[in-house]
């Protein structure tokens, strides 16, 4: 494809997308506005942002990368991550209720909104989502590196640069009306991609022909290994539960019914999606056995299969896509440096009236530190699962065990989190480990589990209540809209 055209195509689209951002935030004018939408998302809006996040850089680089080395193995990501947004429906939509504002605050809440579990995970949540966007800054700058022809680092600057404007613009509600955009025109492209890159080979027979036969094998577990194969599904599925920004969906939908139907709706067609990366993984690996980079696969086929017209639009709606979910991510690591962060090193909270315009200023601030991360790494579906299994697996069990376990207390919770981080480096330092494990997130999870049982057990048990940590963490949000030079004070209370 002409890249010059394409850079001009692409550059008219973000154009459109700085447009987009202006007109639906005009009225904004509270944190809350800025950051979850007023947290009054309708159900296509929700689903769109949704779907568009799961089809965004693990998908169109990660997964069809990973089907072009191997085979069905590629449809593991999409399995994992179906499941993950199932659980969430079934497990997380209803904490909708307790109006939260962070996925600090709700683990900090299982724990009687323990002062110091809150920091800790709000620290580690603002890593998280760090990682995450610069996951997807570095999918979207291997898009563009390839198909513009340019340098690798150039093409992560350009994206990052591209989605801040209309992020910083708009806020949440340009993140899901630009999603919602992208995921009705990334499922079409994908699907035809699929359908039309078998047909140009000459027919799953040659497909199959062209892989070695451990990959043909279900989900290439012959290829893989059954351990590695669940580690990888698990690690998606996991990252789907702990990502700061699908929790993101839960406080800014309308209502709990509407959380869970779009999760729902969203978890089946990714299950029945969870297919297509692997088929066009594997067609580029037939149509051209020697790329350089497995990751290129997707734009590969995009460029050689699909009509140049066509092709197009599909390339521009998957590196926007990376861009939406990306945007997703920085909003969901503001959050966290506004509600959490500021408060910890200030003690007290931003004035309404500057909510927004600090909320832009720490975009940037948080798109840059992504961007950091980003400009040191080259592989996606490496860079994801290190990070999830490091991360992201104790705030998972923190999640599970804080909201199913009454006898979880904080000192349960630092441990889960600590535990988890460490039987992640042990894996991840040891070669034979890894080999074994494919990633680290069975043992760090099982490890963070074990931990966050036993200290629970071994501690004092947790004697502030629901209602109570509910009324703390209200306090603090409340204090959001009323003047800067309130101070957030729960002393009295934590001293229970």
């Amino acid at each position: 494809m002409n890249s010059t055209l394409f850079l001009t195509g692409f550059g008219v689209y973000v154009v459109f997308l700085i447009w987009l951002g202006w007109f639906v935030s005009r009225n904004q004018k509270s944190g809350e506005d800025f950051l979850l939408g007023g947290r009054s998302l309708p159900l296509f809006l929700v689903l769109g942002t949704t779907v568009a996040t799961m089809v965004g850089t693990g998908s169109s680089m990660g997964a069809v990368g990973f089907g072009y080395a191997n085979g069905w193995a590629g449809a593991l990501y999409g399995i994992g991550g179906a499941l993950g947004i199932l659980l969430l429906a079934k497990w997380f939509a209803p904490v909708r209720e307790l109006n939260f504002m962070t996925m600090s605050e709700e683990l900090a809440y299982y724990v009687g909104a323990n002062k110091i579990v809150k920091n800790v995970v709000g620290v580690l949540i603002f890593v998280a989502s760090i990682g995450w966007l610069g996951a997807h800054i570095l999918g979207g700058g291997m898009y563009l590196a390839w198909i513009a022809d340019i340098d690798l680092n150039t093409a992560k600057l350009i994206i990052a640069a591209a989605f801040t404007i209309y992020v910083v613009i708009g806020g949440y509600t340009a993140v899901v009306w630009t999603d919602t955009i992208q995921a009705i025109i990334l499922f079409a492209g994908f699907i035809l991609m699929a359908v039309m890159s078998v047909d140009y080979i000459g027919g799953m027979d040659n497909l199959y022909a062209a892989m070695e036969p451990a990959a043909t094998s279900f989900l290439a577990i012959d290829k893989l290994g059954i351990i590695p194969a669940v580690s990888l599904a698990m690690v998606v599925g996991v990252g789907v539960l702990a990502t700061p920004s699908f929790r993101q969906r839960i406080y800014s939908g309308k209502d709990v019914s509407t959380i869970r139907r779009s999760f729902v709706i969203s978890g089946v067609l990714y299950l029945f999606f969870s297919i297509i990366p692997a088929i066009i993984g594997m067609a580029a690996h037939a149509i051209n056995p020697d790329l350089n980079n497995p990751n290129f696969s997707f734009p590969y086929v995009a460029a050689t299969v699909l009509p140049v017209g066509v092709g197009m639009i599909v390339l521009i709606a998957g590196l926007s896509a990376t861009m939406s979910s990306a945007s997703s991510d920085a909003i969901a690591g503001v959050s966290i440096l506004m509600r959490d962060i500021y408060i910890m090193f200030t003690g007290k909270v931003p004035a309404k009236d500057k909510m927004v315009a600090y909320s832009r200023i720490s975009l940037v601030v948080v798109i840059g530190f992504a961007l950091l991360f980003a400009l040191t790494s080259n592989d996606i579906i490496s860079y994801i699962t290190k990070m999830i299994s490091t991360v992201m697996s104790g705030m998972f069990v923190c999640g599970m065990l804080g909201r199913f376990w009454t006898r979880y207390n904080w000192q349960g919770a630092l441990a889960t989190l600590a535990g988890a981080s460490v039987a992640s480096f042990a894996i991840m330092f040891n070669a034979d480990w890894t080999t074994f494990w494919g990633n680290p997130v069975i043992p760090s999870v099982l490890t963070a589990l074990a931990a966050g049982v036993v200290v629970s057990l071994a501690t004092p048990a947790n004697t502030v209540t629901k209602a109570e940590a509910k009324a703390i963490l209200d306090a603090e949000r409340q204090a959001m809209e009323q003047d800067a030079a309130e101070t957030v004070s729960t002393k009295p209370v934590m001293a229970k």
